[in-house]
């Protein structure tokens, strides 16, 4: 369970990439635990991504298992209004922010660098990283509008891509990189405030995206992944167990760092 403040306030986090996988496990233990969430899903297919995305039936269906305390907006992370949208409509109904995550993420890949065609690199920095710092643009202001003493949280979900090279995946590593690289420089903007800035790098975790991987790599099954982490293939509630802690004030001891929750596979 995430802790809330000693006031008795209910506190309020906006979640990108929340119709599915890690995103929408982080959106279930947040309201789980009191907390109020505004889950943002773009909810439509993108062209350059060769698998299909959440869509907006699973956004309105985990929207509805909490229909007092999550409210579910479409909208594209690489739109920064529309994120700047969310963010307003989570003050106005909930009465702020106290926490953001950057859950949204695509992966496509499976060839060498120079022989990926260029859209391959705009899908993964666009969303991955780009989405990150729209959703940073959008929530910090937010964030830092809580009196003082603040305990505002901003997370993102980054990759134990971030942290090994991986064949065929120059764009994924470089995007998952450059995540770990915005939330240090963001951490830094941030000293004193009160609020704090870590990522979370999950290893292999039975999602879309692993199954996404599976294909780039032209395996029958996820199951070969498990082979190279200690603790096997993580299911999505596992890794939003150290998202929704780094949301609470306990976790106030980290800034600029990095949770690697990823069954040991950079052990």
């Amino acid at each position: 369970m995430t802790d809330q403040p000693t006031s008795g306030e209910r506190r309020v986090a906006v979640v990108t990439g929340a119709a599915r996988g890690i995103g929408a496990a982080t959106v279930r233990r947040l309201a789980g635990s009191g907390w109020r969430v505004v889950a943002v899903d773009r909810c439509a297919d993108d062209p350059r991504v060769p698998y299909p995305l959440a869509t907006r039936a699973e956004l309105a269906a985990l929207a509805a298992e909490y229909p007092d305390a999550v409210l579910d907006v479409v909208a594209d992370v690489q739109d920064l209004d529309a994120l700047r949208d969310a963010v307003t409509l989570a003050e106005q109904r909930f009465g702020g922010v106290h926490a953001a995550v950057a859950a949204a993420g695509v992966i496509v890949g499976g060839r060498p660098l120079w022989e990926a065609p260029e859209h391959e690199w705009d899908a993964l920095f666009g969303i991955c990283v780009t989405g990150v710092a729209n959703l940073a643009r959008a929530a910090v202001p937010a964030l830092l509008r809580q009196p003082e003493p603040r305990s505002g949280r901003f997370v993102a979900i980054a990759s134990s891509a971030a942290h090994r090279g991986l064949l065929h995946l120059a764009g994924y590593n470089a995007a998952k990189h450059a995540v770990v690289g915005l939330v240090k420089g963001l951490a830094h903007d941030l000293a004193g405030t009160g609020v704090c800035v870590t990522a979370v790098s999950p290893g292999s975790t039975r999602t879309a995206m692993l199954d996404a991987s599976a294909w780039i790599y032209d395996l029958p099954t996820v199951d070969e992944f498990a082979t190279h982490q200690l603790n096997g293939l993580l299911d999505p509630d596992q890794v939003a167990a150290a998202v929704c802690w780094l949301c609470s004030p306990d976790s106030s001891a980290l800034t600029g760092t990095v949770v690697h929750a990823d069954g040991g596979f950079t052990a």
